[in-house]
């Protein structure tokens, strides 16, 4: 008789926080801005944070994909950089910011916005998005203050803490980083329908592609 215990295999030392009896629910947002209309300005955080997940999932599905260029004289099929798209999302939508075929963002949303609300809710979730950066930064001089008052003051204790506080946040950041994206800063965009995809100039006057949306309630 095997009387050894089992235990699941986890690929990371967050993978426990998975949280299942907190799955995404299609009614939950409407529910909450139901329950909670009281607070000002709460539907334009819900709205936000849908929008959040949505950019990150547009991002991902062009990622994924192999776009057509075509020339004024023939059309090649090219794997474009798509490292270099980025995204800022607002109440009212994202914008997009890289060389992107405005046909191929169309129905890379469509696609997106699909395959979150059946599902795929992993590609809410995104490694370049800037929760990471605050993340890390809050951790990094979170550490680096506990380190600096821990060890002696003297440069030598001081430089060796600071390492070990940079050392630290780099294993857990990339982690708490999703953690933070899942359940703070996106959600499932189930309230969302898309309105329309415009070539634009964001506040700052960079050129980028606006992703429009609409609450349904």
């Amino acid at each position: 008789m095997n009387n050894s215990a089992s235990f699941p295999e986890y690929s990371s030392p967050f993978d426990f926080l998975n949280f299942e009896w907190n799955a995404p629910k299609p009614h939950q947002d409407t529910d909450l801005l139901k329950q909670l209309s009281f607070i000002p300005g709460l539907q334009d955080i819900l709205t936000l944070r849908q929008v959040h997940a949505l950019e990150h999932a547009t991002i991902w599905v062009l990622e994924e994909t192999k776009n057509t260029y075509v020339s004024p004289h023939h059309s090649i099929n090219a794997q474009f950089d798509h490292e270099s798209l980025s995204g800022l999302s607002t109440e009212q939508g994202f914008y997009l910011y890289g060389d992107v075929n405005i046909s191929h963002l169309r129905r890379a949303v469509t696609l997106a916005k699909h395959r979150l609300t059946t599902g795929d809710w992993d590609l809410a979730i995104h490694p370049r998005c800037g929760t990471n950066l605050s993340v890390s930064v809050l951790l990094t001089a979170s550490v680096a203050m506990g380190m600096s008052v821990m060890l002696p003051f003297r440069p030598v204790e001081q430089l060796i803490g600071l390492g070990l506080a940079a050392t630290t946040v780099s294993e857990v950041a990339p982690e708490l980083g999703a953690i933070a994206q899942r359940y703070i800063t996106t959600s499932i965009p189930f309230n969302l329908s898309i309105e329309n995809i415009i070539l634009t100039k964001d506040d700052w006057g960079k050129e980028a592609h606006f992703v429009k949306v609409k609450w349904q309630g």
